[in-house]
């Protein structure tokens, strides 16, 4: 089979199409009848805890992994019977990658590189390691490491690229490496399948996520969509004197009344306003119209994709697996 007669995929369809997938390992079950669409040119996160069945879905549409049951299509082909028409369109660092320690980075670029490989100079500069050609693995830091799998994962100009756990055990100038070398896929519109643990990541470089526990999926769609149906509240706090009791007390119910407020606690001196985001600009109002300061202390927690995926975690679910 040559490469010119690769499955073509029509530009309307998904690029991986998963309906049903199971897979168990003995008696437990790890993905539970999942389905899941990647589209052209997005960058999809799969979030959830450890065991969610992240890394086994990954490894079934690689087709390193024979599912139990389901229909899986990535790029239009079957991944367990079509590997070897569907590895060479396919770029990946899984979670266990690594590199003999004596090979050098462009001897890497050598060993990987197949009959579609092209411009690896230009990819080994892009991601800042053509100074690096003669270094060995083992000489490298862990962004280099990192930032050099992904050069091998796009050396052979794949039309997939899959991540599971890019940045794990990175310190954060690595990490902020290597989502700029992602950030720098996304904007190119290469397809990216991300599996992480680091929420932060995923907002910063997703455009849609879908969250994963036992092996189901929970919920899915863009990181502000998930954050607003599963973790709305918001909470104002700064520092509130209480050299006149009269004073708080009254500042303290007519807090409660501003639109948006759920809740108003004080603890030593401290006061949380908590609510929905409207009350963010009333507390401020209410700061500026009653004559206060703006308070040093001033805070304001803001929910992020951890605190909806936290909720989603908590929440009971039904016997399909949708909370």
């Amino acid at each position: 089979m040559t490469i010119t007669e690769f499955h073509p995929v029509d530009p309307g369809d998904p690029v991986v199409t998963v309906r049903g997938l199971t897979k168990a390992y003995g008696d437990r079950t790890v993905v539970d009848r999942l389905d899941l669409d990647v589209h052209a040119g997005e960058v999809l996160g799969l979030i959830g805890a450890n065991g969610a069945g992240k890394t086994t879905t990954v490894e079934c549409l690689q087709g390193l992994r024979r599912p139990d049951a389901g229909e899986l299509r990535v790029l239009g082909l079957d991944p367990f019977h079509d590997a070897d028409r569907l590895r060479p369109q396919i770029g990946s660092q899984l979670q266990s990658s690594g590199l003999p320690d004596r090979l050098r980075v462009g001897e890497a670029v050598a060993l990987f590189a197949g009959p579609r490989a092209t411009g690896a100079g230009a990819l080994l500069e892009q991601f800042g390691l053509d100074d690096k050609r003669r270094s060995p693995y083992a000489g490298l830091s862990g962004g280099e490491r990192q930032r050099l799998f992904l050069v091998l994962a796009l050396l052979n100009r794949p039309r997939l690229v899959i991540l599971d756990e890019l940045t794990q055990g990175l310190d954060p100038a690595a990490r902020r490496e290597v989502w700029t070398a992602v950030a720098q896929l996304r904007d190119a519109g290469t397809t990216v399948l991300l599996v992480t643990h680091e929420l932060d990541e995923a907002e910063a470089l997703c455009e849609r996520v879908v969250a994963m526990r036992d092996g189901r999926v929970m919920d899915q769609g863009t990181p502000a969509e998930l954050v607003a149906r599963h973790a709305r509240e918001v909470t104002v706090r700064f520092a509130l004197s209480d050299t006149d009791l009269h004073t708080t007390a009254d500042a303290l119910q007519s807090l409660n009344r501003l639109p948006g407020v759920t809740g108003v606690t004080r603890d030593r001196g401290q006061v949380a306003i908590r609510g929905d985001r409207r009350a963010i600009a009333h507390v401020g109002a209410w700061l500026v119209e009653s004559g206060r300061t703006i308070p040093p202390d001033l805070r304001v927690d803001v929910p992020d994709l951890e605190s909806a995926l936290l909720t989603l975690l908590d929440s009971p679910t039904d016997k399909e697996g949708v909370a």
